[in-house]
């Protein structure tokens, strides 16, 4: 049942009850009848990934498609990791690894609907840059819901879940929190907010210390600026963010983003004897960017930065951090993406990169790496393919915003995915019936079988990036039998690309979308031996790259379906 899809995502223990009844989510009055969708399979081939790892080596980004802000750290040996989703539900992905290389989704931190809300955000809205810790047998998420409620942390005594609800914090300001414990039992909270002086100037920020409370989750004592600015503050340095604290040797060590998440975009550090300061900027900062690099260059990763680091089993050092593989000089669709880079100690400073230096597509793993890296599970060219055939549908799969009403269904129907179809477009500001997948590669093929859908309904597939630019390959009935669409939206109105009637043979479809950088393809197969037939083949991709259509987030594919039924 949709509920049950909602309760394998961490749903209420209402929605489980709902999905053991046996009551489809079609049984609600007046609701349409569900779409069925059979298989859905994606296939990834890019450039980049196609030379053979050497022996002991590892492919970056360790995860591709979006996965922003990446933050990470060490417990029961094993690392955990986060990543934004902004107004995506479930939310804040967390992943775990035994080597730094392969990943696993084991749950997320925003995985009830009663946790968070994002209706009226845009997508690029909502939970910002989340900083994981873990002490004393609890992982402490904090993290920032913009625009729908500020600062928080959930807590969970396992990381797979479930996760508390949020814990406010109301006092703390700006964005991008972050946990560091002392060694003499003290905790602290950082972040970014505006500087203690007038701003001077756009993207003018400082970050900010206080004592907390952890067990009662109130911040007190006095709050202190330690960087107004950034490490340069007569260069007028914007948007100091992203802050975390290390203590080694006896060192505080300060690191933090600078420059924004475009091409500018770096990792500083400073440290201090005392965690209050004054903090002393390394000479040879920043200690990871792109932003030097010819952006005519092969293969590029550009906007680095907002690293984390954590300690191996072994004594090494490795940093975690976004970047995006562009084309076209400044087009990327796979969004920010999670690479990894050893950290080299120099004279007791730690160096992600030294200035000058291409981010690598591989390099030797970490000492401690355990398997063959030459097909890590979330990097590298793959095919990965859905059958629909578990109650508890895989992970990674995601909706826009947080589900009011049990709209899809992995049980009623087995070994198929039943939607029951929203009167909400893709542009809509509130949950919308489209079950989303990151789009991971620059070159891939997106497909789907459907059965055809009911009359008054339009379903099929979405490759969609915000809010007002997607694509929406969709099959409706009318009057003159099967038509297939594709519509488009890239700004203020939605546009009809191509249609053409489709005699379904055994009344299904499958759907396909393919995409070569800025270029993406739009056909389907009827089953009647013609193969895919294309609508279009030469469609704009670029509007689906973070520089056309803005914000934070990275494209998406999956199934949509829509109630167009005219109201009674």
């Amino acid at each position: 049942m949709a509920a049950l899809l909602l309760a394998a995502c961490g749903g209420e223990p209402a929605a489980q009850a709902q999905a053991a009844s046996g009551d489809a989510p079609a049984a609600a009055a007046g609701a349409p009848a569900p779409v069925h969708f059979d298989w859905f399979e994606y296939t990834g081939r890019d450039a980049a990934f196609e030379a053979p790892l050497p022996e002991g080596h590892y492919r970056n980004p360790v995860l591709a498609g979006f996965h922003s802000d990446p933050s990470i750290t060490a417990a029961n040996g094993k690392f955990y990791l986060v990543a934004s989703t902004f107004a995506f539900f479930p939310g804040i992905p967390v992943f775990e690894s035994e080597d730094l290389v392969h990943w696993k989704q084991v749950g997320n931190a925003i995985h009830r609907p009663g946790q968070l809300d994002f209706d009226g955000l845009g997508m690029s809205r909502g939970v910002f840059a989340p900083a994981i810790e873990y002490q004393n047998g609890t992982f402490y998420v904090v993290n920032t819901s913009v625009d729908a409620g500020g600062n928080f942390f959930v807590t969970a005594s396992d990381p797979a879940g479930p996760w508390s609800d949020p814990v406010w914090l109301p006092t703390i300001g700006g964005i991008d929190p972050s946990l560091f414990f002392d060694d003499d039992g003290k905790v602290y909270i950082l972040n970014n907010d505006e500087p203690a002086v007038p701003v001077r100037y756009d993207g003018h920020r400082a970050i900010w210390l206080q004592e907390i409370d952890i067990a009662s989750g109130k911040p007190f004592g006095p709050r202190k600026v330690l960087i107004d600015g950034g490490i340069k503050p007569e260069e007028n340095p914007i948007w100091i963010e992203g802050p975390h604290i290390y203590k080694v040797d006896g060192w505080y060590y300060l690191s933090d983003a600078e420059g924004g998440t475009g091409p500018q975009h770096s990792q500083v550090v400073l440290r201090s004897r005392d965690v209050w300061g004054p903090y002393e900027s390394y000479e040879h900062n920043p200690i990871l960017t792109q932003r030097d690099l010819d952006p005519g260059r092969e293969l590029p990763v550009t906007n680095a930065g907002h690293a984390d680091m954590v300690q191996g089993p072994d004594g090494s050092w490795w940093a975690t951090f976004l970047a995006s593989r562009n084309y076209g000089v400044d087009h990327y669709n796979t969004g920010r993406e999670t690479f990894l880079l050893p950290v080299t100690w120099k004279d007791g400073w730690p160096v992600i990169l030294p200035r000058g230096e291409k981010i690598p597509y591989a390099l030797p793993g970490p000492s401690f790496m355990k398997k063959p890296a030459d097909q890590a599970p979330m990097t590298g060219n793959f095919t990965w393919r859905d059958e629909f055939d578990t109650v508890e549908l895989g992970k990674g799969w995601m909706t826009a915003r947080v589900p009011k009403t049990p709209w899809y269904d992995g049980s009623s129907r087995p070994g198929w995915l039943a939607i029951t179809p929203l009167k909400e477009r893709l542009d809509a500001k509130t949950n919308m019936a489209f079950y989303a997948r990151r789009q991971q590669h620059m070159n891939f093929d997106a497909s789907a079988a459907m059965e055809l859908p009911g009359e008054g309904v339009a379903a099929g597939l979405a490759a969609f990036q915000g809010d007002d630019h997607w694509y929406f390959l969709g099959v409706r009935r009318g009057g003159k039998g099967v038509e297939v669409f594709l519509e488009k939206k890239a700004g203020a109105e939605v546009e009809v690309v191509a249609s053409r009637p489709a005699a379904a043979a055994n009344d299904a479809l499958t759907l396909h979308i393919k995409g070569d950088a800025g270029v993406y393809g739009f056909g389907f197969d009827a089953g009647d031996g013609q193969g895919v037939q294309w609508l279009v083949r030469d469609a704009d991709g670029t509007i689906l790259s973070t520089d056309a259509a803005g914000g934070f987030v990275g494209a998406t594919l999956g199934p949509h379906a829509r109630d167009e039924r005219a109201a009674p």
